[in-house]
């Protein structure tokens, strides 16, 4: 559980893990950095939370590395901070788990709990016009998500991890900082053959950007498309979808651009073209992420939206 300056959520956060079914579960938080009571809160109430800190505010991919780093169990589960688990959602992980020996992730049911009823995100897709979404995203939850299928990704806000596939594959990309690092640690599961998939009974119930949002998300998640883009997007895909991927880069543009006085617009836009301008980097990853490439094109191309 990676949190910064989140002790206001994160009290209901560790009393539903400490409610959990599975009995077997290792509790980690990893303060990043924070300036409020989380220290303080984690010490006195939950003794049996293993608690790692971070001197300064390292980013949410950093953070979850730390504490991916230091779990010691063959599965490995994050939770965002201001989200609440059902009390089956680490057995069900692990029970899908079980079930999909060729999976190496686990996607959530994240519910809002505000409004509620509503849906976050019932597994994560790519479009092919080269962006990443929440499936469900604001739809109401009437059992039209109750089915267990495989899908692109997870959210890494409430996902279980094969520990086997991150020895293999690697960890959150720390340059991503927050947003998107879920995204690209997707591609490079499932361009190495990790499927993943969503499981409708591991629930979660999530307060939508109570410590997110705001100019960084723009920047951050503007930014990181265009590497994701850059560094994991198949050429096959490239190759058939390229003027899909470049129109909805360029709406996107000039919306920003419209709404340009706006502070969380000109962050946008600041990270498109910080994005554009290091993308040459990213993609000279490319090779070494392909190289354990072991499912065929048409089977990366099919995972697309």
């Amino acid at each position: 559980m990676p949190t910064w300056n989140g002790a206001a959520f994160l009290d209901e956060c560790l009393l539903s893990v400490r409610a959990q079914s599975y009995s077997r579960i290792e509790s980690i938080v990893v303060d990043d950095g924070s300036t409020d009571d989380t220290p303080a809160l984690v010490r006195d109430r939950y003794p049996e939370v293993r608690l790692l800190t971070l001197a300064h505010n390292c980013g949410f991919a950093r953070a979850a590395n730390e504490g991916m780093r230091a779990a010691r169990g063959s599965v490995v589960a994050l939770l965002n901070n201001d989200a609440v688990a059902d009390t089956n959602w680490v057995a069900e992980l692990v029970a899908a788990l079980n079930h999909h020996p060729r999976a190496g992730s686990v996607a959530s049911k994240i519910l809002l709990r505000e409004p509620q009823g509503m849906i976050n995100g019932a597994g994560d897709v790519f479009l092919r016009s080269g962006v990443p979404s929440n499936r469900g995203a604001w739809e109401r939850d009437s059992g039209q998500y109750e089915e267990e299928i495989e899908v692109f990704g997870a959210s890494g806000g409430a996902v279980g991890y094969r520990q086997s596939m991150l020895e293999q594959v690697g960890l959150f990309d720390e340059r991503f900082f927050m947003y998107c690092e879920d995204v690209d640690l997707a591609f490079r599961s499932q361009i190495a053959g990790y499927r993943c998939v969503y499981s409708p009974r591991a629930i979660v119930r999530h307060r939508l950007s109570a410590t997110g949002g705001g100019t960084l998300a723009s920047y951050y998640s503007a930014r990181n498309i265009v590497w994701v883009l850059a560094r994991d997007v198949p050429w096959s895909a490239w190759r058939r979808f390229w003027p899909r991927i470049i129109a909805e880069q360029a709406r996107r543009a000039s919306i920003a651009l419209y709404h340009s006085r706006e502070p969380a617009a000109r962050a946008q836009l600041r990270g498109m073209l910080v994005g554009l301008f290091t993308a040459r980097r990213l993609a000279r990853e490319r090779p070494r992420i392909f190289t354990q490439q072991s499912v065929p094109d048409t089977y990366l191309l099919s995972v697309l939206t």
